[in-house]
């Protein structure tokens, strides 16, 4: 049977897609299943979209335009929908994150969430979130189109070692994440530098935090806490955290080595060879 659960667009960017969805699809004398078809997936999913109940994801919204011929408009509005299902507290830095020229961040306990490959990002995300898995997920990955634009911000990542050595999601996907990192040596917009287990105290003590930086408005500061974001234009706050970052990037080692470290625990530890 037809859903045909009614919907208030205005309730929120999922509901909006999906109301849109259902109007359009309608509109071209189409039923779910016969749109499921031309876009290849099932009526159910179709149904499940235009009720808010399953987010859709950029690869459904590109192959929805072109069977609706609406000229890219579910490729545009699908970030506004993934964005949103990022946690309530997180969603505004990642709008300043996408808005940054200049991103720079140390990073204590995992991958930068921009550097993720899906299946850690799952590992991390999963540990928290059950229900919404597969949603979170994709919001992580929607955010990494930043560094696929054609003028992408700067990105400056300081790792600790120990990001490394964390095994999160068993070695394969380590191997896999360690990788990945390794191919933005070839990015000039992108830099990694790993921080040494031989460091003693540092800047970075108190937990991982980000700089962004804008053409045309102020820096910002943000960090996190359990189950909440800290952002800040407070121009102390600022000034004490860019020294603080400077000091971290002094003490790391330099991008050339960084790799062949990331490289070196990419064989040692998550190799063939390595024990599971």
């Amino acid at each position: 049977m037809v859903n045909i659960r009614s919907l208030d667009p205005s309730a929120s960017p999922l509901d909006y897609y999906g109301s849109e969805l259902r109007r359009l699809r309608e509109a071209a004398g189409l039923g779910q299943s016969q749109l499921g078809g031309i876009v290849f997936c099932t009526g159910s999913l179709i149904g499940q979209i235009e009720t808010a109940k399953k987010v859709p994801t950029r690869d459904f919204s590109e192959r929805l335009d072109a069977a609706l011929m609406t000229g890219g408009f579910f490729t545009r509005l699908v970030g506004l929908v993934l964005r949103s299902q990022l946690p309530s507290w997180f969603q505004p830095y990642a709008e300043m994150e996408a808005k940054a020229a200049y991103i720079s961040t140390y990073q204590s306990q995992m991958v930068y969430g921009l550097l993720q490959t899906e299946e850690y990002a799952r590992a991390v995300l999963g540990v928290e979130q059950t229900d919404r898995l597969d949603e979170m997920v994709a919001a992580r990955m929607e955010r990494q189109r930043i560094l696929r634009r054609d003028h992408p911000p700067v990105l400056w990542v300081v790792l600790d070692e120990a990001v490394l050595r964390r095994e999160i999601g068993g070695h394969r996907v380590m191997r896999a994440q360690l990788e990945y990192l390794l191919t933005f040596a070839r990015e000039p917009w992108v830099h990694i530098q790993v921080l040494p287990d031989s460091v003693g105290e540092h800047p970075g003590l108190l937990g991982s935090f980000t700089v962004l930086r804008f053409d045309d408005a102020p820096e910002l500061f943000y960090c996190e806490s359990y189950d909440d974001g800290h952002l800040t234009a407070n121009s102390q706050v600022i000034r004490e955290r860019s020294v603080g970052y400077a000091r971290l990037q002094a003490m790391a080692h330099s991008p050339e080595d960084s790799a062949v470290l990331i490289a070196r625990v990419m064989e040692e530890r998550y190799g063939p060879g390595a024990v599971a």
